[in-house]
């Protein structure tokens, strides 16, 4: 079957289905270039800026700086800009800025969801009226004749667009799982670079004081 006789076999719903497959696949490939970005550079980055901040502090600045397009180093940054803050306050500056980044790291979570939700319910929408068209067609008594062309087309419909709603939903829940497990594995990581830094700062604090 030619995809474009599936589409023309699945009913009206199929054009809404389009709709939200091509917005499921936009908003995957931004969040997989996004994710791709960080997994790639914020390990061997925060080891590097950890480093320098235990030596040379403006050179771990200015390191973040140059890769301010993380999330963890706006993060960082945010702390570091202060003049010499007690530790509470570097806590706190490092909490206020990862609560900003959050909507960042989240970013398109209710769209996923809403496609993910709404997609079957296209599908069923798409089952009920080809079972509809199907039953306007019966005629009880010409069983074979030309009506059964318009059950066979109405049930036709009715599969094509649960399983065209089945897909679309399915295949987004699977990355938007796997974005959410990358956005808890990055809280965790955020945390625990955040945890390091505050032992350095304070280490630092007590120097100076």
């Amino acid at each position: 079957m030619s995809l474009n006789a599936f589409f023309s076999l699945g009913g009206v719903v199929m054009l809404p289905l389009l709709v939200l497959s091509i917005v499921a696949i936009a908003l995957i490939l931004e969040r997989i270039n996004f994710w791709r970005r960080v997994t790639q550079r914020q390990n061997r980055l925060m080891r590097e800026v950890l480093h320098l901040y235990q030596q040379n502090p403006p050179e771990a600045f200015l390191k973040l700086e140059q890769n301010s397009d993380l999330p963890i180093a706006r993060i960082f940054l945010a702390a570091l800009e202060l003049k010499r803050p007690t530790p509470e306050q570097f806590r706190l500056a490092l909490e206020s800025a990862l609560q900003g980044e959050l909507p960042i790291l989240k970013r398109f979570n209710t769209a996923f969801e809403t496609i993910i939700s709404v997609s079957p319910l296209l599908g069923l929408l798409g089952t009920i009226l080809g079972l509809i068209d199907a039953f306007a067609a019966l005629r009880i008594g010409d069983i074979g004749g030309q009506t059964t062309v318009g059950v066979t087309g109405g049930i036709s419909e009715a599969l094509i667009s649960t399983v065209a709603g089945l897909s679309v939903a399915i295949a987004t829940l699977i990355f938007a799982n796997t974005f959410r497990g990358l956005y808890r594995r990055q809280l965790a990581l955020i945390q625990e670079y955040g945890g390091k830094l505050e032992l350095i700062y304070l280490g630092y604090y007590e120097r100076i004081r």
